[in-house]
């Protein structure tokens, strides 16, 4: 089937997920003598949560436009491996929800960052499962050929980040700050492309 279809249902769950993500951020409840800066201070976890999030679903509707860009046309595995890729990221505002009201808790910090990064790494892993059923299974259905070597360096790019986010998990046992700064570094490091070229993202 024509990449059209896909595309549009895809974007249509990303952009509903990356507008959530704000819901996630209430007004202060302020305390007798409390100030509205120091209220909205206080909730910097929010912010901070929703930066990371926003930034990484978009990063991630940018390599997506640019993965299913390349092919010619889509089949019955690729549509499935993308639904699952779309489910993974339309859990990720209660993950940041999630991470946002317990990021300074003393109890239960530890969880709602590894289900953080978790949700992240799950999405990592369906995304360069499918980046590779393109690359290789399904490479005869790319609108232009790519050589193998060429093919393989977008995988590995693709696959790069998911061991960072299986370290960041680990850690959201020792230091949940320390998971969610893992996370940012990746969105970073994700946003830019292999070369200067856009048809070489990731």
């Amino acid at each position: 089937m024509s990449t059209s279809r896909l595309e549009a249902f895809s974007d249509g769950v990303m952009a509903v997920a990356i507008t959530l993500l704000v819901l996630n951020i209430d007004l202060p409840t302020l305390v007798k003598g409390q100030s509205l800066a120091s209220g909205l201070a206080h909730q910097w976890p929010a912010y901070a949560a929703y930066v990371v999030s926003f930034l990484t679903i978009g990063i991630i509707w940018i390599n997506h436009h640019v993965m299913i860009g390349r092919l010619r046309e889509a089949d019955r595995t690729i549509l499935f491996l993308n639904l699952l890729l779309l489910m993974s990221i339309a859990v990720l505002p209660f993950a940041t929800k999630l991470m946002a009201a317990y990021l300074r808790h003393s109890s239960g910090q530890h969880l709602a960052a590894a289900i953080y990064s978790g949700s992240f790494l799950i999405m990592g892993l369906l995304f360069a499962a499918l980046n590779a059923h393109i690359l290789l299974a399904k490479h005869s259905k790319l609108r232009q050929e790519l050589p193998l070597e060429r093919r393989r360096l977008i995988l590995v790019r693709s696959v790069a980040g998911v061991i960072p986010y299986a370290i960041a998990t680990a850690l959201a046992a020792v230091s949940p700050y320390a998971t969610i700064a893992i996370c940012a570094a990746l969105g970073v490091f994700y946003a830019f492309p292999i070369s200067s070229g856009g048809a070489d993202a990731i």
